[in-house]
């Protein structure tokens, strides 16, 4: 893949290859024939043959890839090519590969392993990305920096505060994450109507062995047409993807020319332009944002599927695979590059200062009407520093200058309150 690289983490992206997610559905297959032992669905030998075969190196990959159209799912091929490996050893064992089991019940499974492996992931790149922005924050409690409010300046914050506010909506993300972690990575194993008919009284055992041997939650009832746990997984990413975003394009808004507050990080080679060689651009954050346009419509699929008919889902289940797949690849991306935004940013002090008075003081109005509301009232204290804000933008100087001189400001305040209106 051409972007590769720009999109997508290099670890999260390598469990979704064919070959990774041909065996997670082995893992199942294996771990289904171990748990139907224990309870004394099928013999232990045939268990342990079928285990032993429930091997990458087994599956002819590209021969199961061409006959998926055939049965609808990679599933049908898979079994069949396991079940021909595992007759080759012994005819019994054969008889026993995914014995009472559907294919949604494999295919569901292995896609929560999966997601449980590459959020695993993702996880780890956010306490990264948090622990990055709490080493920034705490540098930049003090550094003064303007804050802006419909893209125009408003009032001074600090940089540190500005970072604070990022940690804030990641650490819930990150509490989030934890909980679809403790909650929503559950077996599934219903059979062919999701009522575990086809293995008897050993049903709900089974699926309770199968769970503890693929170290998910275990299900009473199967979930063939109840999605609510894997959309809430979306769900979660997308949020999270958003909080990400938010911090690129912040931080893409302060590498503008005319503001150049913030930089990431430089090297050899990044930010280029293939005809300005003087350009600096935003590429880790132009890469996240890139993500987060696409995801939100992706999360838009995962809802829209939850609308599925009877004990098996026609289409809808099946818009599925690649949708979920393609969030969380892409929220692994996304927090791959945000790893890298986040480490050495670098902060120039000097613009963040110089910028504070582009608007001649003007930045410090509220600070004035407040203070003066407190002997005029707040509807005249406003107009008052309203209309002489226009005034010092048409005589050119700073407002602290232009006010200094009015009656009002000399009567209420000494030189010495007044100028701590300006800090």
């Amino acid at each position: 893949m051409l972007y590769q690289n720009f999109f997508y983490s290099p670890q999260a992206d390598a469990l979704f290859s064919d070959k990774a997610t041909i065996g997670y559905m082995l893992q199942f297959e294996s771990a289904l024939a171990q748990a139907q032992a224990k309870h004394g669905m099928i013999p232990q030998a045939c268990a342990d043959i079928i285990y032993n075969n429930c091997v990458i190196e087994n599956i002819d990959i590209q021969l199961l890839i061409s006959q998926v159209g055939l049965g609808g799912n990679a599933c049908i091929p898979l079994v069949k090519q396991l079940t021909n490996v595992v007759k080759k050893q012994n005819t019994e064992a054969a008889g026993y590969v995914h014995f009472g089991a559907t294919s949604q019940d494999v295919i569901d499974t292995a896609t929560i392993l999966q997601a449980k492996d590459a959020i695993i992931l993702i996880q780890k790149d956010l306490d990264k990305v948090i622990n990055q922005l709490q080493i920034l924050s705490e540098n930049h409690q003090k550094t003064l920096m303007i804050g802006r409010s419909f893209m125009q300046q408003a009032r001074p914050i600090t940089f540190g505060y500005k970072v604070d506010t990022w940690i804030d909506g990641l650490t819930r993300a990150k509490e989030r994450i934890e909980r679809i972690l403790q909650d929503c990575f559950v077996v599934q194993l219903g059979g062919a109507v999701g009522n575990k008919s086809a293995f008897g009284e050993y049903g709900d055992n089974i699926s309770e062995s199968l769970a503890t041997i693929l170290q998910l939650k275990n299900s009473k009832l199967s979930w063939h047409t109840q999605r609510d746990r894997i959309v809430e997984i979306a769900s979660v990413l997308g949020i999270l993807i958003g909080s990400i975003s938010k911090i690129a394009k912040d931080i893409s808004l302060l590498m503008q020319t005319e503001i150049g507050e913030v930089f990431e990080s430089s090297e050899e080679g990044k930010g280029g332009s293939s005809t300005m060689p003087h350009k600096r651009n935003p590429v880790a954050c132009i890469a996240i944002l890139a993500n987060a346009q696409r995801i939100p419509n992706l999360v838009a699929t995962m809802l829209s599927c939850m609308t599925q008919d009877h004990e098996r889902a026609t289409g809808q289940w099946h818009a599925e695979w690649e949708t979920f797949s393609q969030i969380i690849q892409l929220t692994g991306g996304a927090l791959h590059q945000a790893v890298n935004l986040t480490n050495g940013l670098e902060v120039n002090i000097l613009n963040m200062s110089k910028n504070m008075e582009a608007t001649n003081g003007l930045i410090y109005a509220e600070s004035v009407s407040l203070a003066l509301s407190k002997f005029i009232g707040k509807s005249e204290a406003h107009q008052f520093v309203e209309k002489n804000c226009r005034e010092a933008v048409r005589q050119g100087v700073h407002l602290k200058e232009y006010l200094s001189s009015q009656e009002i400001i000399k009567k209420y305040f000494s030189k010495e309150v007044f100028e701590k209106l300006f800090l």
